[in-house]
């Protein structure tokens, strides 16, 4: 369409399943820049639009609204703006950075308009691409021909196709032997946000797998054999290991520099329930370990909840409400953690010891016991200090101070600790032993030696 005196192409990717996008999101490939939500004029926001709302933001792209319906009898734009203004999408008319236009698919009122409106998002968000440059993109979706062999839909997001051009898709090799727009008219080239099918892939690609373009078809076979190599190691790997994500695994995670955040999907009986939750997660503290609540709403746990919280690493927690037929089987098999609680405390509880467990535990010292130096010892260039334990116990190979009035004289390891010529782990108050420091011989009567071990402890949010 026309747009500042030239032409521009815009490319739609209709999402009618969540499920699709949410698998879009799991392979790690942003596919859309930017998401048009469909609102009907006359039935307003529905858990659809809840969900389709949190796969945008999930995903991270600027959300323009269309009203639609807006012919029909009963339709009340106002209303849908309203509703969404409830869900921090607030319209520019109202004051908001959302935009929002209302439209009739079925008279085309105002579609050139919402083209129009999109196209403006792009240039905020300062959307461009390289034409001049070797095409890089998405697999939309492929399938194997009978007649065709492996077929694979390309959207361009960068730089030129070509006919002949050598490509890698995830790890597939490929050579453009044809292609063809949206109306099947046969293509030599094609330039950024274009949708094309093409042919000449050694294998049926995967839907979501980004590929590029290379100078020859070494290069693009080199990569390709990296590619299949660290797609065997990775199956083997996830063959190997559980996916399971719960609120306790969670905490193990973060050593590995995994997790930084806390994904939750939160489901409940009422959306007063919604709002009291979503209120008292915000009172946590957030120094360190973030809540990132994908999705809240009530209604009962679905299979796209499961889907989401698959794709995002997410516990999804309800709220005096149900799972839906299907959704505990497919928690099952994905792996996803649900908890239900019927007390708001001990949600709340679970959610804080979550993410107590994402901080990085500390290094206390926990102490042991005392003893006197009585006696010393002197056995060339070493010493051993004849000691009695006054409180508490020593042992063997623990963390010691020895104090001289005031002053430290010495920190290191309990080395040796000896009880009538034995070795031995420890020794109880009221005993005597003897005790040695490897790195240290320069004992006096009337030292006092302080045991001690480091033990590591469990953060609190207010630590």
């Amino acid at each position: 369409m026309p747009h500042g005196g030239e032409q521009r192409k815009i490319t739609f990717l209709d999402t009618p399943g969540h499920e699709a996008f949410t698998a879009m999101r799991a392979r790690g490939t942003k596919v859309t820049d930017v998401a048009v939500l469909v609102v009907a004029a006359d039935d307003g926001v529905r858990p659809q639009t809840l969900e389709a709302i949190s796969h945008a933001r999930a995903a991270e792209v600027p959300i323009v609204v269309a009203i639609n319906k807006i012919d029909k009898e009963g339709a009340s734009p106002e209303r849908v703006m309203q509703e969404l203004s409830g869900l921090e999408l607030v319209a520019e008319d109202w004051g908001g950075n959302t935009v929002m236009v209302p439209v009739s698919a079925l008279k085309g009122q105002n579609i050139d308009k919402l083209l129009e409106m999109i196209l403006l998002v792009t240039e905020v968000e300062d959307l461009q691409a390289n034409p001049d440059r070797m095409a890089k993109g998405t697999v939309i979706e492929a399938h194997l021909d009978k007649a065709k062999g492996p077929v694979a839909t390309l959207l361009i997001q960068n730089g030129t196709l070509r006919a002949g051009d050598v490509l890698a898709a995830g790890p597939v090799l490929g050579k453009v032997r044809a292609m063809v727009d949206d109306t099947g008219k046969r293509l030599k080239e094609a330039g950024p946000s274009f949708a094309v099918e093409a042919l000449g892939f050694s294998e049926v690609p995967t839907a979501g797998d980004e590929f590029e373009v290379y100078p020859d078809e070494k290069t693009a076979r080199s990569v390709v054999g990296e590619r299949a190599t660290d797609a065997r190691a990775t199956r083997l790997a996830q063959q190997m290991a559980s996916r399971r994500v719960s609120l306790t695994s969670m905490s193990g995670q973060v050593k590995e520099g995994d997790l930084k955040e806390l994904n939750l999907i939160l489901k409940a009986d009422v959306q007063g329930s919604v709002e009291a939750i979503l209120g008292s997660l915000e009172q946590l503290p957030k120094d360190e370990v973030q809540v990132r609540v994908l999705l809240s709403a009530p209604g009962e746990i679905t299979e796209t909840d499961v889907d989401l919280a698959a794709a995002s690493g997410a516990v999804i927690v309800g709220f005096n409400t149900s799972m839906a037929p299907g959704a505990k089987r497919a928690a099952d098999a994905t792996g996803v953690d649900v908890r239900d609680y019927d007390v708001i405390y001990k949600l709340l509880e679970d959610i804080q010891l979550a993410m107590e467990g994402l901080l990085e535990p500390e290094l206390v010292e926990e102490s042991l016991g005392e003893a006197e130096v009585r006696v010393v010892f002197n056995i060339g260039k070493s010493a051993v200090a004849g000691c009695y334990v006054t409180t508490g116990k020593l042992q063997r190979n623990a963390k010691v101070r020895v104090h001289r009035g005031k002053e430290i004289v010495y920190q290191g390891d309990l080395d040796s600790l000896r009880r009538n010529k034995d070795d031995v782990k420890e020794v109880a108050t009221g005993f005597e032993c003897g005790i040695g420091c490897d790195r240290f011989a320069n004992w006096q009567e009337g030292d006092r030696v302080e045991a001690y071990k480091l033990v590591t402890q469990r953060r609190t949010l207010s630590s």
